[in-house]
């Protein structure tokens, strides 16, 4: 075990690496999709949706609470739910969403005054990743659901999590490693090794516990790293050893930090919300010489704020909500101005991703809407209203795999078919 125990101040040069690789077929393995930045690949999707929304497929009740996505992969479709005794890892058919297994993976409830799990399960070939809303790891077998290791946030590194709203971390899978955020004073990130749960190291920045972000994989100068948001501010951290290799401190004392980080070229753009606090939307531009590294704040806005539904950065703009107030904005993601915003057909809090030419934003209140990102101005294409079992908040993001819309909603997952006729 190699451990990296003193924070550097530097900030390296990215450059965002492939998907997981996994099945030959169309997938979206883990959270915000193949290259975790909300990005589908698929083509031949509706352009403009009729009134009542594109059609639904089919509907499966039955999952429990919670606030999980989906990932789709190999014919299977997982999530996580709480269910009376416990909080489950749950795989369903992707073909009629019928339940296949259940793995159980901690406790319930928890999340203050918001239960259920928030992670999304990673899915690596036969193996699936998940971490509960107390910091339970557990990996299972994906064709059955048998656990094959497990670790502990709390109990194996003394993790600490931001705030009362759980643990919301989706495991990160990079070759044969699995990367976790425990934030605890043992350990700030982990390495383990995927199959055994083997540590192989771990790396300790003090003052940066869990938030509850995940992290994504860059390189710079040919050293690749995994940089992630935490109750410190964003870190980035060398993946060969676990050194830690850049800081970036704008976010620290923020109420909760939570949006993934995004990597595009040689810049990274993260964010996150409660603008009164520390939050709002910093991009980086991140260079390596001669093998010193060199960062420069390109822009530090508070007003690019967001609490949970993330950005997605398509062409030379990125779309997000500000803060939780239902207000899309596109900006122009090198100058960080706004070139415009609308509040839209929904409210609340908005998860966005794109596909074939268009948005998709999610809304806290049931609403799910299509939007023209090339628009000089806010142009919405067709929305519909999710049907609802209860009047907690919409905060599962959306995905798409193979023309199918896949929309959570607590104890309900709905598929809708997107592709054009």
């Amino acid at each position: 075990m190699r451990a990296c125990l003193k924070p550097l101040c530097l900030v390296i040069a990215l450059a965002v690496t492939g998907s997981l690789g996994q099945g030959a077929g169309p997938e979206w393995p883990q959270w915000r999709g193949p290259d975790r930045n909300a990005i589908a690949p698929d083509k031949g999707l509706l352009q403009q949706w009729p009134r009542e929304g594109p059609p639904l497929l089919w509907k499966t009740n039955g999952l429990g609470s919670g606030y999980s996505s989906v990932a789709v992969a190999n014919g299977k479709i997982f999530t996580m739910g709480d269910r009376d005794d416990a909080c489950y890892l749950i795989a369903l058919s992707d073909k009629d969403g019928k339940e296949l297994w259940a793995a159980k993976v901690g406790a319930p409830k928890g999340g203050g005054g918001y239960p259920g799990p928030r992670c999304t399960p990673t899915v690596d070939k036969d193996l699936v990743f998940a971490v509960g809303q107390y910091g339970d790891v557990v990996c299972v077998d994906a064709n059955d659901g048998k656990e094959l290791w497990r670790k502990s946030f709390s109990k194996d590194y003394d993790g600490k999590r931001d705030g009362n709203w759980g643990c919301s971390e989706s495991p990160l899978v990079d070759g044969d490693q699995v990367i976790i955020t425990p934030g605890g004073s043992k350990a700030t990130m982990v390495a383990l090794n995927k199959r055994t749960g083997e540590e192989i190291w771990r790396c300790r920045v003090p003052g940066c516990g869990a938030g509850h972000s995940s992290a994504v994989i860059a390189e710079a100068g040919g050293i690749k790293h995994y940089v992630q948001l935490t109750t410190g501010g964003v870190i980035g951290v060398q993946a060969s050893d676990g050194k830690l290799l850049w800081r970036y401190e704008k976010f620290l004392n923020n109420t909760a930090n939570i949006p993934t980080c995004i990597v595009k070229d040689d810049e990274v753009f993260c964010s996150a919300g409660y603008e009164n606090r520390s939050g709002g939307g910093a991009l980086l531009k991140l260079s390596s010489q001669g093998g010193s590294i060199k960062a420069d704040e390109v822009y530090y806005d508070r007003v690019l704020n967001n609490k949970h539904g993330g950005w997605v950065w398509v062409g030379d703009h990125l779309f997000g909500d500000r803060d939780d107030k239902g207000n899309i904005r596109c900006v122009d993601a090198r100058t960080g101005k706004v070139v415009w915003q609308k509040e839209g057909r929904g409210g609340g809090s908005a998860a966005v991703m794109y596909a074939d030419g268009r948005l998709y934003v999610r809304y806290q209140n049931g609403t799910v809407a299509l939007v023209d990102p090339k628009a000089s101005a806010y142009r919405e294409l067709g929305s519909f209203k999710i049907p609802r079992n209860d009047n907690g908040p919409s905060w599962a993001h959306l995905a798409i795999v193979d023309g199918k819309l896949y929309v959570r909603e607590q104890d309900q997952l709905l598929c809708y078919n997107l592709r054009a006729r």
